[in-house]
């Protein structure tokens, strides 16, 4: 018999029936949720009066739609207002753990799920946003769900599911100096496409990979997503689990002796098959940026953009960003740098950013915006004095929260306006109605606030 990958092992381990011809009822062990899809789940299970099956294994935050301004203060903007004390009410009603605003673990549900020690190797994790793939770099099968599925876990700790096929992606070989874990994915999700992964679970390996901190795998799982995969996963090792041991809810004494015997078998079998393998050269790859409206839209900083060969919808692209095709990004002015989102707010992230400006300041052309992925990033950053760096360079250190990544509250780029971010997508209009965004690594992101324009990060690294 062959052997399994990592993702049939946790898979098939967390199959409660499989149905004929149709989907697996899969167990999930941690439920994610916020207070953007979450209140149209607990008003379905309190219309058919269910109850919470397991409330322990849920745990609440607020983020998408909370100000990054004045969190003392009431929430000036009415939706986000009316969905965070809904969230509040639904959490104290059923018994579930919140971390609303004020609480010293709120923060960006994927940013809080790790530095907690939440989520851990070999579980199935789920959450009503798209980026739950993050999780996936500890070893763990998470993916975001929609809220009819949310409702599904809210009654049975379990979800519908067809299996995904399987995909490996490997890059080896070692990295230039600056090349960041965000221009790893770029350039892949650049190669493959926004749809090179539709139908698969992706499982990231090669040397590079492994070479990368926890935070770094986290930023290539969490945009999985953007190539069209169902989620991203990456097999724990010794760097997983030095990350986990001792926080909150890591297993501590005998039971972190079992979990950790445990964790150590899940690894992908030699002798296994996955349904499409795909291998990079790690020294092809150099600092990346978007130039489009997808994040598969994306170039070397050192390259210029593609033609359009025809392609109206590339076209229409182009126009939208106002992009030369054959032309290079470099010099071009930007009017914003927004360094946070899931993907690339952690404490890394922001010494990285710290590192480049440390000295120097922004220029009178940029608005910059940090936005820390949780309190625990804030006070660390506060800690280590990189507020102060951060305010000296002229940059502007926010509370936790997805800002402008997403534009659902009032953290909004102007239309027309450019935006160097360290988000996930670019989409027209993802930032604000109008905002032109181009995706970045916190490194490059910085040396732009800095320059004003676009620029490559190695010309500050030294």
């Amino acid at each position: 018999m062959a052997g399994k990958t990592l993702f049939d092992k946790l898979w098939d381990a967390h199959v409660v029936k499989h149905v004929e011809e149709g989907p697996d009822v899969l167990y999930i062990d941690r439920h994610l949720i916020h207070e953007v899809t979450s209140p149209q789940a607990f008003a379905g299970i309190e219309k058919r009066g269910v109850p919470l099956f397991r409330p322990k294994q849920t745990i609440a935050t607020a983020d998408h739609n909370v100000p990054t301004q004045d969190q003392h203060l009431p929430i000036k903007e009415v939706l986000s207002r009316t969905q965070v004390e809904a969230l509040k009410t639904n959490c104290e009603k059923h018994g579930v753990e919140l971390y609303g605003l004020g609480h010293a673990n709120q923060g960006i549900v994927h940013v809080i799920g790790p530095e907690l020690g939440i989520t851990q190797p070999g579980m199935t994790i789920v959450c009503g946003d798209s980026h739950t793939s993050t999780h996936g770099a500890f070893g763990a099968i998470a993916f975001g769900i929609g809220t009819s599925e949310v409702e599904q876990v809210f009654a049975t700790q379990c979800i519908l599911q067809n299996k995904p096929k399987s995909m490996r992606i490997e890059v080896s070989g070692e990295l230039k100096k600056g090349v960041t874990a965000k221009d790893i994915i770029l350039y892949v999700i650049s190669k493959i496409s926004t749809s090179g992964g539709t139908g698969y679970f992706v499982e990231f390996a090669g040397s590079a990979i492994e070479s990368l901190s926890m935070e770094g795998r986290m930023t290539v799982c969490n945009m999985s997503i953007e190539l069209g995969a169902r989620g991203g996963m990456i097999a724990p090792d010794q760097t997983t689990f030095d990350y986990i041991k001792g926080r909150d809810f890591a297993p501590k004494g005998e039971e972190w002796d079992e979990k950790l015997a445990y964790w150590k078998t899940l690894t992908t079998d030699a002798d296994a098959e996955y349904d499409k393998v795909i291998t990079f050269d790690a020294s092809d790859i150099e600092p990346m940026i978007t130039f489009g409206t997808n994040p598969a839209m994306g170039i070397k900083i050192s390259g210029s953009v593609p033609l359009p060969n025809g392609d109206q919808s590339y076209r229409k692209s182009l126009d939208y960003m106002q992009v030369e095709a054959g032309a290079s990004l470099k010099g071009k002015p930007v009017d914003y740098v927004f360094i946070g989102s899931c993907t690339n707010s952690r404490i890394e992230d922001l010494r990285a950013v710290a590192k480049i400006v440390k000295g120097r300041k922004k220029a009178d052309n940029i608005t910059a915006w940090i936005v820390p992925g949780s309190k625990h990033v804030e006070a660390q950053a506060k800690a280590e004095g990189i507020d102060k760096i951060l305010e000296e360079a002229g940059f502007e250190l926010r509370q936790p929260g997805c800002s402008a990544c997403l534009a659902m509250n009032e953290d909004k780029v102007p239309e027309g306006k450019y935006c160097v971010s360290t988000s996930n997508r670019n989409f027209e209009g993802r930032q604000g109605p109008g905002a032109r965004t181009m995706l970045a690594s916190p490194e490059t992101a910085a040396a732009v606030a800095i320059a004003g324009y676009v620029t490559d990060a190695s010309e500050y690294l030294n």
